[in-house]
Order: C-alpha cells, then sequence, then structure tokens
C-alpha cells in the first residue's frame, strides 16, 4: 500500500468534509424537522396562546355581565305554602373605575408581547442546538474516519515491522512498539465511536429521529462585518431585549394601576325575576363603591408593583450586557476558528511532510520506529485538529445570527408554514363568543393548529 496516497485521501476526506451521496439529509432538512416538531416550541406556542386569552379576559371586566337563577323552595305546609318556585336575570356592568380596566388589558397586551418575544427566543434556541447536533455528529464521524484510517495504517505499519524483525532488519523493541501503538489507536477509536453514538443520541433528542448520511453543511448565512454592528441589530432584535423591554412597560402600567386602587367604582346593575303564580318583580340601580380601609393591603400592593418595576429596569441592563457578552463571545469564537484553520491547515502539510521525510530515513536506518510512529501522530492530531476548527468556525457564525435574534425559520428561509403569533391573538382579542361570526373565525385558526 502506498502510505503517502493514504494520507492524501485522509487529508482530502478532511479538509472538505467530503460530499455525501445526494440522498444525504442536510443541515436545512434537519432544521425543518426541528422546527415542525419541536415540543419546546409547540410548548412555548400553547403558553402564548394561553396569555393571548389574558387580554381577552381583561376585556371581558369592561363588558356586561348577565347571570339567571332558577329555583324551587319548599316550606311547611302549615304555614300556608308548600312549594314554589322562582326565575330571575340579573344583569350588571361596570360603568367607570378610573381606568383600571382599561390599564388592566394594556398590561396583558404588554404580557402578550413579551412572551411573543420567549417563543422567538426558543425558536432561536432549538435550531441553534439543531445546528449544534448536525455539527457534533459530523465532527464525531469524521473523527472516527481519521481514527478507523489511523488503525488501518498502524495495522499495516506492524505487519511491516513484523517483517522486516523476521529477516533481522529491527529488534524485538520496534514490534513491541508498534504493537503498543495499534493497541492505543484502536482504544481512541473505540472512545470516538462512542463519542458518535452519544451525538447521535443528542441529534435525535433535538431534531426528533436518528441522524442518516448527514451531508456536509451549506455555505452559512451571511453576518455583519463587524461585532460593533452585529452588537447594534442585537441590541434591538435581541428577543431576551424585547422580552424584557415589553415586561418594563408592563411593570409601568401596573404601577399607575396600583395608584387608582383607592379610587371608587361605579356599577349599574338591573335585576327582572318571575315566580310560579306570575308575579314578577323588576329593579334597576346605580352603586358607588370604594375602599375605606383594607388593613394596609393596598398601599402593600403599591409597593410591590413600584419594587417589581425597578426589578425589570434593572433586568433590562443586565440582559444588554448579557447580550453583548454573547455577541463578543460568538465574534471571538469565530476568530479563534479562523485563525485555528490557517495554522492547522499549515500543521497538516507540515506534518505529512514530516512523516515522508521520516519514513525515507527509516529505510536509511537514520530513524527508528518510534520516531515514526510519533509522527503519524502528529499527523493524525493535526488532522483532528483541522475538522474541530472547521466545525468551530461554523458554529460561531451561527451563534452571531442567535445572539443577533435572527435564527429563526423565516430568516433562514425554511421551507415549513411559519407559524403566526398574530393569528390567534386576532381571534380572541375581542373576547368573541363561539356563536358570533368572531368566534367561527377563532374555530379556524384552532383547526389551523390542530388545537380544536
Amino acid at each position: 500500500m502506498n502510505m503517502n496516497k493514504l494520507r492524501t485521501s485522509i487529508a482530502a476526506m478532511v479538509l472538505s468534509l467530503a460530499a455525501l451521496p445526494t440522498t444525504a439529509e442536510t443541515l436545512t432538512d434537519a432544521l425543518i424537522d426541528a422546527y415542525r416538531d419541536s415540543g419546546l416550541i409547540d410548548q412555548n406556542r400553547a403558553v402564548l396562546r394561553a396569555a393571548d386569552e389574558d387580554v381577552a379576559q381583561a376585556v371581558a371586566t369592561l363588558r356586561p355581565v348577565l347571570n339567571y337563577a332558577a329555583g324551587v323552595n319548599y316550606a311547611d305546609p302549615s304555614t300556608g305554602s308548600d312549594v314554589n318556585a322562582t326565575i330571575s336575570l340579573t344583569a350588571g356592568m361596570l360603568l367607570y373605575d378610573f381606568g383600571r380596566s382599561e390599564l388592566g388589558v394594556d398590561v396583558a397586551k404588554e404580557t402578550v408581547l413579551a412572551t411573543r418575544a420567549v417563543l422567538v427566543d426558543v425558536e432561536n434556541t432549538v435550531l441553534l442546538n439543531t445546528v449544534t447536533a448536525y455539527l457534533a455528529v459530523r465532527r464525531s464521524e469524521a473523527f472516527v474516519d481519521l481514527r478507523q484510517n489511523n488503525v488501518r495504517l498502524l495495522t499495516e505499519q506492524l505487519r511491516a515491522t513484523r517483517d522486516r524483525f523476521d529477516v533481522g532488519e529491527v529488534t524485538r523493541t520496534d514490534v513491541s512498539l508498534a504493537e503498543a501503538r495499534l493497541a492505543a489507536a484502536r482504544s481512541g477509536l473505540a472512545a470516538e465511536q462512542g463519542g458518535l453514538a452519544q451525538a447521535r443520541e443528542q441529534y435525535r433528542a433535538v431534531v426528533g429521529q436518528y441522524p442518516d448520511n448527514l451531508a456536509p453543511p451549506p455555505t452559512p448565512p451571511a453576518i455583519p462585518a463587524s461585532e460593533e454592528a452585529a452588537r447594534a441589530i442585537a441590541r434591538q432584535e435581541n428577543p431576551q431585549v424585547i422580552q424584557v423591554r415589553h415586561q418594563v412597560k408592563a411593570a409601568d402600567i401596573a404601577v399607575e394601576r396600583a395608584s387608582r386602587n383607592r379610587l371608587p367604582n361605579i356599577e349599574v346593575s338591573g335585576r327582572f325575576g318571575i315566580d310560579d303564580e306570575g308575579d314578577d318583580s323588576t329593579s334597576l340601580g346605580v352603586e358607588l363603591s370604594g375602599p375605606i380601609y383594607q388593613g394596609g393591603a393596598l398601599s402593600s400592593l403599591k409597593r410591590q408593583s413600584l419594587a417589581r418595576r425597578d426589578q425589570v429596569r434593572a433586568q433590562l441592563y443586565t440582559t444588554g450586557l448579557l447580550v453583548d457578552q454573547q455577541v463578543g463571545n460568538a465574534y471571538a469564537n469565530l476568530a479563534v476558528a479562523i485563525a485555528s484553520i490557517d495554522a492547522s491547515d499549515r500543521q497538516v502539510r507540515a506534518a505529512q511532510l514530516a512523516l515522508e521525510g521520516v519514513r525515507e530515513e527509516l529505510q536509511l536506518g537514520a530513524r527508528t520506529t518510534l520516531e515514526v510512529l510519533d509522527q503519524e501522530q502528529e499527523v493524525l492530531d493535526a488532522l483532528t485538529s483541522r475538522v474541530a476548527a472547521e466545525v468551530d468556525r461554523y458554529l460561531a457564525i451561527y451563534q452571531v445570527l442567535d445572539a443577533m435574534g435572527r435564527l429563526t425559520a423565516e430568516r433562514l428561509g425554511l421551507n415549513v408554514p411559519i407559524y403566526d403569533p398574530a393569528a390567534y391573538y386576532n381571534a380572541v382579542k375581542d373576547a368573541p363568543l363561539h356563536i358570533s361570526p368572531q368566534g367561527q373565525r377563532l374555530d379556524r385558526v384552532l383547526r389551523s393548529i390542530g388545537r380544536n
């Protein structure tokens, strides 16, 4: 076997991340599967729909309330009456509460917007985890291939050493060294195979199925040329920042609402009833009510709302710092990976040339078997570093997109139906009845997402 040709084939496989058959599963396929089937995304979509219903419930407090009551009473016949029945309708409506109910609607709306941002953040996380799992499998597969080629190479080396020992060209020590290095290579192969098995399990947990013939990843999406440009985008578009911004607005509104708790309510109410003898009764009234003393509860509620506002304002500041750190870390990882790729390319070429020279010198008796084995390990280490650096570069690009909040199915142009968070909200924001046209539209929305 020609050793140089073998080394060249290994290097070509690693440096180009060798193309697989056209039926291979692509990164885009994995991203589509993860977006479509992610239980975590489904979970947070349900959380968002629950937040949408808070708006409907807040709106309902501004509308009339109509109730019915029916009853049958039994009395001792000795009193002259035995059984009588009544039915009544009561209606009530809040006329004025100094804007507290309207503020409650505004709080619910800001909470919806914050929850939408959480959903976007979860989507970013799921897709980044998919990219990470995909690249982890690709890296482990490359490492296993390298180790397998190394085992084959050392097996041939051991066979050649034994042949030379048989003719007296080398000693038993040379044979033992070759045997030890082969055993170490087999151990390394077993370790990499175990790592591949773990990477496959992680891929299944993220994507929903085991990887099958993963193709080389495509050209990664474009990112800003500078770290500062990426930070500016992240400060505006990162979903964690957007979430806290809406939480700050909700907290400000909650403070204003709490400050009005001592103001009165004005309500109108009416009642109509009829008994089994046909006698009816009607009443209509307006009521002004308000607190006089609540044991300090209202003051406590206001202080609590102020404390929560301070909390989310501080959280907005720390979230901005965290986002800056995420962007900086991603660009640092990218710079390190690019430098490592260049250095690894040089290392691979130098190590291969050195191996060829050491092998030739071994034939002339100027080198020992141990030196050849050590140089083979240098080549293996260089090729392994090259694979790791390429994976790190690719992953860093997607980390930048995640930090900016742009790692979404829509931004990536995935060929998959994009979930519209506004569809359900628009169907329920006015608290529709199921018998109304709005309620029928809500039924259609629920059917479209498989929840009816």
